[in-house]
């Protein structure tokens, strides 16, 4: 199926604006009608939605752009573009790591509170 751009950012969620800078950044490249207009696709659609999750996931613009390179150099770059994602993947398990004991000092101080809230509650006051 094609799309307008129009249509596209709808699909994606992603503005007009966007999209363009997507384009001119070399992320993606529509297709062009007989007007010149941009004709997007359903691989065009897949593959927003990819770069949508490297960015959500903290990748970098600068590293999207090489990765994309790598990618319209074709099956040459597969190895290299497994090694990327591979490291990409290494810092987001970091990164839950590091949340997760976040969440762990958080979970504490909250029951403190709430211990202490009950303490207060209760009339149980230290002088």
């Amino acid at each position: 199926m094609e799309y307008s751009i129009g249509d596209f950012s709808k699909l994606t969620g992603l503005g007009i604006h966007t999209l363009r800078y997507y384009e001119h950044e070399d992320l993606i490249t529509p297709e062009r009608n007989s007007s010149n207009r941009r004709c997007y696709s359903d691989k065009d659609l897949t593959w927003i939605e990819f770069i949508k999750r490297l960015k959500d996931t903290g990748m970098s613009i600068k590293e999207i752009k090489h990765y994309a390179e790598l990618r319209a150099a074709g099956d040459p770059t597969l190895f290299e573009r497994m090694e990327m994602l591979v490291q990409h993947r290494q810092a987001l398990n970091e990164q839950i790591a590091m949340l997760q004991e976040h969440k762990i000092k958080l979970d504490e101080k909250i029951e403190f509170y709430r211990n202490e809230i009950g303490r207060v509650n209760n009339g149980i006051i230290e002088n």
